[in-house]
């Protein structure tokens, strides 16, 4: 939802399908699309082979500078969805409803996770 709503605040085109494998969203004016989200699939995996080949080849492409500022805001979310949800923090319905077309259009429904979503759109 953050990527959706920082695309629409920047006027930056993006194909939210990208989290399901598709690469289009390199053609639309996301710089190393397809190395930042390989790199981010290797953290959420916890795959340290894959999160030194994907880090290696974003640095390679994009620079070390990008690199690190992509491994910092993955750790950011990690910290902050960590501490969300150790203090048992609820998604208010403002944000439930924010993020229904999202999920919809992802399919999110279809992981087993999805059971947790307090909305009846998953």
């Amino acid at each position: 939802m953050m990527l959706s709503l920082s695309a629409k605040t920047t006027e930056t085109a993006v194909d939210l399908q990208m989290v399901n494998g598709s690469s289009a969203s390199d053609a639309q004016g996301i710089a190393h699309a397809n190395e930042l989200a390989s790199f981010a699939e290797a953290i959420a995996q916890r795959d340290a082979a894959k999160i030194k080949r994907t880090r290696d080849a974003l640095a390679e492409v994009a620079g070390d500078a990008i690199m690190i500022d992509a491994a910092a805001v993955a750790a950011n979310f990690q910290r902050m969805v960590r501490i969300a949800d150790s203090m048992g923090i609820p998604i208010d319905d403002k944000n439930v409803e924010a993020g229904a077309g999202i999920r919809q259009e992802l399919e999110l429904g279809r992981f087993a996770s999805a059971q947790n979503t307090p909305s009846a759109n998953r």
